[in-house]
């Protein structure tokens, strides 16, 4: 357990799946993530969901975000782990909507952060939000994270965000 101000990030667990098939099936959520909303039955899904349970986590490192009395309000990760480059991919889903624009997301992001950062050899962590997500971007700024492009893929224009190893120490002694 990574513990935060507000949420605890966990190892993901079979009791999950319910939350984030919801989740993956909700048309709000799944056009913040820019992701097909997902068709399969429940009973498919756990079935790939416990193959994923049990699968290698070399490369993606899922975590479930808690509020700290216990409840799964979403999940988090860094995956696209290139050790030679020294980066990751960061996502994020807070899915329980009683959570938005409380400050969860943002907890979340940053402890996650201060985790790959004080965990592993990696320098760098990006991201890409949708370019009209507004909301998401002052939250991943309140992280640190800084824009650094953009991106166009499968008719959705992203804006790039990145927080380096060397910004989050800054961070780090002037809080």
């Amino acid at each position: 357990m990574i513990t935060g101000n507000k949420i605890v990030l966990r190892d993901k667990r079979l009791t999950d799946a319910r939350d984030d098939y919801t989740w993956k099936t909700d048309p709000e959520l799944t056009q913040l993530d820019a992701a097909p909303r997902l068709t399969t039955s429940f009973p498919q899904y756990l079935l790939d969901y416990t193959g994923e349970l049990r699968g290698s986590h070399s490369i993606r490192h899922n975590f479930a975000i808690e509020t700290r009395g216990g409840k799964h309000i979403g999940n988090c990760g860094y995956y696209g782990v290139d050790e030679t480059k020294g980066e990751a991919e960061l996502g994020i889903v807070i899915g329980n909507r009683d959570y938005w624009d409380k400050g969860y997301g943002t907890d979340a992001v940053n402890t996650l952060a201060n985790y790959i950062f004080r965990q592993t050899n990696l320098n760098r962590i990006y991201l890409k939000s949708l370019d009209w997500n507004i909301r998401a971007h002052k939250s991943f700024q309140k992280c640190g994270f800084v824009p650094c492009g953009h991106l166009d893929r499968d008719g959705f224009s992203f804006v790039l965000m990145e927080l380096h190893r060397k910004q989050w120490q800054q961070w780090q002694t002037e809080a």
